[in-house]
């Protein structure tokens, strides 16, 4: 009896010791799960993932924008944001609140994200041309390497710009001016998207429909519209747009290492019938239709880099819009730089730049007029501190001549992304 009560008892004390031993288990469990809520939550330097990783790239879009594709956490957020002041020979110095940016991405599961992207401009002061933008809002299926769709509103998948926009991507403190007249940065219209890659050919891809530009807001010879046709096409989210489809495709070849090659393609309506047009516009403007095109590189080889691109816009039917319609645009900048910081024993990033462009927005019009009052060229030159990764101290001097008009301008701006 004596030794079936011990044995009981020995039994007894193993059930407590394993059932303390599974408590304990359990609470360890907890514990790490709570540390890793906490991680996720506070984002700390140590643990947290949400930090953006700037080497980091998804479909071709910008570090910050990126950020929900490599999160641990369903819900994330980043953002930028731009500041500048300038001070042109021949006017008043400035400063501006020019962007400042929120990304709210959330995935739904392991295939379907949501990615969206709120612009405050200029401070959002409706008074000095401030605004609340929506410049994407769609949501990702995620279906395979090789083929994924978009659909909502995205952005356009033209130049170099438009999908790395952010103040870090680019060395100038303002984005090139091809970029923001010929190829319409930030441009973003409601549309469907396909993309992807093949690793075997080193070859990203995207095609899809998108709203097309609205390029019957031409008025007369003069007036400032003309010089901005393709920028004052731009739809965006407004409800009071029309829809006419238009085709998109991009491609990219990056099978060398730090070489990016590629080009782009646009294709459709020129008007969509949203604006008024001229007076003395002939009223049928079908046959009215749109071709953009691209070719863009960038090569990054240690401390030297250099990027840049050729664009060319025609509108066929232009005549049907006025004798002073603009029927072509093109225009090309390249920008070369090198990091100082190896050689003066800096361990920041100190780059120092100089940037060439050429463009007309105005290079033919239907009656031949007006084609030399837009010849543009801008020598930039400047340099960049990167006292983290994440934020940059820009300072440029640019020499623009327009029809033989100069105005000098030297710059200060502070970007960053988060």
């Amino acid at each position: 009896m004596k030794k079936m009560t011990t044995a009981l008892s020995v039994v007894a004390m193993m059930a407590m010791g394993a059932q303390a031993a599974t408590l304990e288990e359990r609470v360890q469990v907890l514990e790490e799960q709570n540390s890793v809520l906490a991680e996720e939550v506070l984002a700390t330097q140590t643990g947290g993932f949400t930090l953006v990783d700037t080497e980091k790239s998804y479909s071709g879009m910008g570090p910050a924008a990126s950020k929900v594709y490599f999160s641990k956490n369903p819900l994330s957020i980043g953002g930028y944001g731009e500041m500048f002041y300038a001070n042109p020979d021949n006017g008043d110095d400035y400063a501006d609140v020019y962007r400042f940016i929120t990304y709210f991405g959330y995935k739904f599961n392991d295939w379907i994200v949501l990615n969206t992207e709120i612009e405050f401009e200029h401070g959002a002061d409706s008074n000095n041309g401030g605004k609340v933008v929506v410049e994407f809002f769609y949501l990702d299926f995620l279906l395979s390497q090789e083929a994924n769709l978009r659909l909502g509103h995205v952005l356009v998948p033209m130049g170099l710009v438009n999908l790395r926009h952010e103040p870090t991507l680019f060395n100038t403190v303002q984005r090139p001016d091809i970029e923001k007249h010929l190829l319409p940065s930030t441009w973003h219209e409601n549309g469907a998207l396909v993309y992807g890659r093949f690793d075997s050919a080193d070859i990203d891809y995207t095609v899809g429909m998108i709203n097309a530009l609205n390029l019957n807001s031409q008025y007369t010879i003069g007036d400032d519209t003309q010089s901005k046709w393709i920028r004052e096409g731009r739809l965006g989210a407004s409800k009071d747009a029309s829809f006419e489809p238009a085709f998109v495709g991009r491609v990219d070849y990056t099978g060398i290492n730090g070489l990016m090659v590629g080009a782009s393609l646009y294709y459709g309506e020129g008007s969509n019938l949203k604006n008024p047009k001229p007076e003395d516009a002939i009223q049928d403007v079908s046959g009215l239709t749109t071709t953009m095109f691209d070719i863009h590189a960038s090569y990054d080889n240690g401390p030297f880099s250099i990027y840049g691109l050729y664009t060319q816009t025609n509108l066929d039917g232009a005549e049907k819009l006025g004798e002073s319609a603009v029927e072509k645009a093109s225009g090309y900048y390249v920008n070369a730089s090198y990091d100082l910081s190896g050689l003066v024993g800096l361990q920041y990033k100190l780059p120092v730049f100089a940037q060439y462009e050429e463009y007309n927005p105005v290079e033919n019009t239907v009656d031949g007029s007006n084609e030399d009052t837009f010849q543009t060229e801008i020598v930039t030159i400047g340099l960049n501190f990167f006292p983290a990764d994440q934020v940059v101290l820009k300072a440029d001097y640019a020499m623009k001549e327009v029809n033989n008009v100069d105005t000098n301008t030297f710059s200060f701006g502070l970007g960053f992304i988060f």
